[in-house]
């Protein structure tokens, strides 16, 4: 089982998982033409794109879901609420392309769980996409978090035990604080309905890793208010400093660049 991300931020959002020649697209934030060619330079074609699955409604998560649905004739999967928000910025879909979930489904041959986060869009929701376990091969998992304001209940109980995770470290409190935002944006974004900071992702990754947790991607950072550096030196910290993760050494944190995709990560059997 792999994963990456395609692109990562507020500039668009599109989150790769999969296994073999078979995979999943959560969210399509940028342009089709954009996402073919980030899938081109990992050598995956698009012929193996089975679904789109989409987490809410903002333009950064769905600006290329219409056109690549219809171009790669793939289904999109999202809850009715969501459905209803989308229509008028999809464009024309066949009727089998509309896929209309509740909490869980199947796509890719990976079994997709959807949990609700907190955000200031109609619905919101975070994905635990799960390999089932076969006779030959464990279950492995990959928990993935981004657009919340705060850390939910839903994703301790859902997040917990993943082998990696994709997940929103957005901003740096400080840099947001003396930054150019104006004061009702930082408001709306420090609130229970905007975004993670550094520090609340790194306190939630210390109730989810485990011992099976193999790789941690940090994703949508802020262009304004976070770099890769920081985000990275701040979870790390924390995670190096909490006697709950110490055990957990051989834990790999890595950064999910803007524009371009991260290399493909595989998880180990």
């Amino acid at each position: 089982m792999h994963f990456t991300t395609l692109a990562s931020g507020s500039s668009g959002n599109a989150i790769l998982v999969g296994e073999d020649n078979r995979h999943l697209l959560v969210d399509c934030g940028i342009s089709g033409k954009s996402l073919l060619h980030n899938l081109s330079r990992l050598n995956i074609s698009d012929s193996e794109i089975e679904g789109i699955v989409v987490t809410h409604e903002h333009v950064d998560h769905i600006r290329g879901v219409g056109i690549l649905a219809r171009k790669l004739k793939i289904p999109i999967y999202a809850t009715t609420g969501l459905w209803e928000v989308m229509n008028p910025f999809l464009g024309k879909l066949a009727e089998n392309q509309r896929m209309e979930v509740q909490e869980s489904f199947s796509c890719a041959g990976l079994d997709v769980l959807l949990y609700p986060t907190s955000h200031d869009s109609r619905e919101s929701f975070g994905l635990k996409v799960s390999r089932p376990k076969r006779k030959d091969k464990g279950n492995l998992a990959v928990g993935i978090a981004t657009d919340s304001g705060m850390i939910t209940e839903e994703m301790h109980r859902h997040l917990k035990g993943c082998d990696a995770f994709v997940v929103e470290a957005n901003y740096d409190d400080q840099m947001l604080k003396f930054g150019s935002y104006p004061a009702y944006l930082k408001k709306r974004i420090r609130g229970q309905y905007g975004h993670l900071e550094n520090k609340q992702l790194a306190e939630g990754l210390l109730e989810w890793i485990t011992e099976n947790t193999q790789r941690i991607l940090l994703a949508h950072l802020s262009e304004e208010n976070n770099t890769p550096e920081l985000a990275l030196t701040t979870v790390r910290r924390i995670l190096r400093d909490s006697n709950r993760s110490k055990k957990y050494t051989d834990v790999k944190v890595h950064v999910a660049p803007r524009h371009s995709p991260h290399e493909l990560i595989m998880l180990k059997e």
